[in-house]
């Protein structure tokens, strides 16, 4: 049997080079997702959100149009709208990119 080795030929040295070499594609991945970004509207484009691959909110536009004294809790409500869908737009694009590196296996606590 040769060295690393286990019966079938599976060869625990070859599968911790892989490990390695995926740990470090997904570091990658992951600081380049800071730089990525992805943006939701609500309102009819009236509020904007943008979100980087942290989940971390890079901005926010609201229309001069959208904002009313006497009617806050409608803003409130677009801004949370665009905000929860940034959020999610941006756990979606992190998953893409993750299972671009793990070929589709979902693996928990990865991102």
């Amino acid at each position: 049997m040769a060295k690393g080795g286990f019966p079938g030929g599976f060869n625990i040295n070859n599968m911790i080079k892989q490990a390695q070499q995926m740990q470090e594609e997904m570091k990658r991945v992951q600081e380049e997702l800071v730089q990525k970004t992805v943006e939701a509207t609500a309102g009819g484009g009236m509020v904007k959100v943008v979100a980087n691959g942290r989940k971390e909110l890079v901005s926010i536009e609201i229309s001069p149009d959208v904002v009313d004294k006497e009617d806050v809790e409608m803003l409130e409500d677009l801004v949370l709208a665009a905000v929860n869908q940034a959020l999610r737009n941006a756990e979606e694009m992190i998953a893409s990119e993750m299972a671009k590196i793990t070929g589709g296996l979902n693996i928990p606590g990865l991102f």
